[in-house]
């Protein structure tokens, strides 16, 4: 992952190649110049997958498998499976952009590189500001009371711990965990799987975030719940960070989102306004959710 400001002339290239993003909204009169927060040039993201292979479970064979690749690694039995392919957008500041596709389409691939937390095969991924991925698998300690993990949470976010202190009961109350009792401090292990997303998702949106990438949250929790989280993240986007939302629920990418993009097996197959992307989306599955 590169510096955006490092990057201007192949940021403008890239723009102009893909055609993608729109000038987001600025409350009336002439749009501001659109600043861009995320450009992807021409991504490819590989995986390898250890196969059945002689020497499996080897840590000599392993380490083979590491120095040397091609027919090595068809020996042993490796597969490579190409997630993303050659994918280029420009996400700009102001903008909640939706990704959809069906299972297994590099949807989270594609965010985790944005973020920083897989390489990629070739190509280039520039950002303006610190990539949040908010997903939910985003890792809290089982072990801690809810309180304990708001705290450190925080804190891993970069905000101070007066911060933190000042916006806790604000997370608690937006997590609506404590509707039902006093959940907050018993430990996550505690929790069901909707009750630690809602937390999650409550942490990572009690910070304003350059760019914030969020896997499912909105999935979720009840309508409710929902409301906010949606509510939440158009009061991002006024504060000129960029949003990104993975989802199967195209109800949400609607209230949500202004523009879409498409990934099918790996491909961007479109890239434009919510609606005219989601009725080709729709059209292709067959129905309003995959």
């Amino acid at each position: 992952m590169a510096d955006l400001n490092a990057s201007t002339r192949r940021t403008t290239r890239t723009a102009a190649r893909t055609g993608a993003g729109t000038t987001p909204a600025t409350g009336g009169g002439t749009a501001a110049e659109p600043v861009p927060t995320v450009v992807a040039d021409r991504v490819d993201i590989v995986y390898r997958v250890n196969g059945t292979g002689a020497g499996r479970g080897s840590a000599t064979a392993a380490l083979h498998r590491i120095l040397r690749r091609g027919s090595a690694e068809r020996a042993a039995g490796v597969r490579t499976v190409h997630a993303v392919r050659s994918v280029s957008f420009t996400a700009y500041r102001g903008e909640a952009i939706g990704l959809i596709g069906t299972n297994g389409s590099g949807k989270s691939t594609l965010l985790k590189a944005v973020a920083g937390l897989l390489p990629v095969e070739s190509g280039r991924i520039y950002t303006d500001g610190q990539p949040s991925l908010l997903g939910v698998n985003a890792a809290l300690m089982n072990d801690l009371t809810g309180e304990r993990n708001v705290h450190l949470g925080g804190l891993a976010m970069g905000m101070t711990r007066e911060q933190v202190r000042a916006r806790h009961q604000e997370i608690v109350d937006f997590s609506g965990i404590n509707e039902k009792g006093d959940f907050i401090t018993l430990p996550m292990r505690t929790y069901s799987s909707g009750m630690a997303a809602r937390l999650r998702f409550s942490i990572a949106a009690a910070k304003d975030h350059d760019v914030l990438m969020i896997d499912e949250a909105l999935a979720t929790g009840d309508r409710s719940f929902q409301k906010r989280s949606e509510a939440r993240i158009r009061e991002l986007r006024k504060h000129a960070g960029t949003v990104f939302l993975v989802s199967h629920n195209n109800k949400s990418i609607r209230d949500t989102c202004d523009r879409v993009l498409w990934l099918e097996r790996g491909e961007l197959r479109m890239d434009g306004a919510t609606e005219d992307v989601l009725k080709e989306y729709e059209a292709f599955t067959g129905g309003g959710r995959a």
